[in-house]
């Protein structure tokens, strides 16, 4: 709607040259307006591909009047970095950071839509490399991923117990495969995800804004890891994601504050049907050890193809 020359090869400039076509502009801003104003609270959604400014932004600061933007740069990044091999992902670091340059330009929803598993493009399990663990665990991984990443989050339906096949609007979900327990770890982890994310302000608090993230470290390519804070004020939860099936024994991140600090989530729980490796024995002490410029740091077990989020326990000393 937005441009006169989209996929067509005879178009007319608008009145001034430009390629904008205002009347569809027009229409979008009023019909955004009016129902904003007649129903107070409501939302509106774009699902749009091109890099037009201010599709979320307000009328009268020249936006169009949406409240949330599909992050289609997100997602297509995501799914190419996913469907990489692990050994290869160290040449691929870039597609999960390069999002962080530009997640704040507008409100932003992290679509997993129908349209990514329909006509011949696989389910999500099915988009996942490895043997049937690694599809598991890849899945595991990238939901959570989803969710600690700042956004809105939308999750096609069958997605979050891992159906197989793709989406057919002719016939009803594979609801039988949560017979076995892979698929119902992924339901799960996706229901522990949704709590998670209801129940801590650092992770929808500023989902628009830098003040709602902070990096730990987002370059260790070579090990497939990123870290990272997710905040609200001086309340945080510490993020850690290994996109290897190799374990990480020893793995040394900066945290900001002294204390102790226990897992509150772990996408290889066994609850989940992963291998169980992890930090859950006891809270885990921060030494006071600079690193990553900064005063303390963990030392932790990352598990394989995993996520884990840890909090500080309230009054702990170290």
């Amino acid at each position: 709607m937005l441009y006169l020359d989209y996929s067509r090869t005879d178009w007319v400039p608008n009145r001034y040259g430009g390629r904008e076509n205002l009347e569809a502009i027009g229409f979008l801003r009023q019909l955004n307006t009016v129902v904003h104003q007649a129903q107070p609270g409501i939302l509106m959604f774009a699902e749009e591909s091109t890099a037009w400014p201010q599709v979320s932004r307000p009328v009268h600061l020249g936006g169009l009047g949406f409240d949330m933007k599909w992050n289609m740069g997100w997602m297509n990044d995501t799914l190419e970095y996913f469907s990489q091999d692990p050994v290869h992902r160290k040449y691929h670091h870039d597609r999960l950071t390069f999002s962080m340059l530009y997640a704040f330009t507008e409100n932003f929803v992290l679509p997993f839509s129908h349209d990514e598993v329909v006509h011949g493009k696989r389910s999500m399990l099915n988009k996942m490399p490895g043997d049937e663990w690694q599809r598991f665990a890849n899945l595991r991984l990238i939901y959570s991923y989803q969710y600690l990443h700042p956004g809105k989050k939308l999750l096609f339906m069958g997605c979050e117990f891992g159906q197989g096949l793709e989406w057919d609007s002719t016939r009803t979900l594979d609801w039988y495969v949560l017979d076995y327990p892979l698929h119902r770890g992924v339901r799960q982890l996706v229901k522990d995800l949704n709590g998670l994310y209801h129940d801590a302000p650092a992770l929808h608090r500023h989902e628009f804004d830098w003040e709602g993230i902070e990096w730990i470290d987002c370059h260790d390519a070579d090990q497939s890891v990123l870290s990272f804070l997710r905040k609200d004020g001086d309340d945080f939860l510490v993020v850690v994601l290994n996109f290897t099936p190799v374990p990480r024994h020893g793995y040394r991140i900066g945290v900001p504050a002294a204390g102790r600090y226990r897992e509150r989530l772990n996408s290889d729980s066994a609850y989940y049907g992963g291998g169980n490796l992890g930090n859950g024995a006891g809270p885990l002490a921060a030494e006071p050890t600079p690193w990553m410029g900064r005063p303390h740091s963990l030392a932790l077990t990352l598990p394989p193809l995993a996520a884990i989020v840890l909090e500080r326990v309230p009054g702990a000393e170290a």
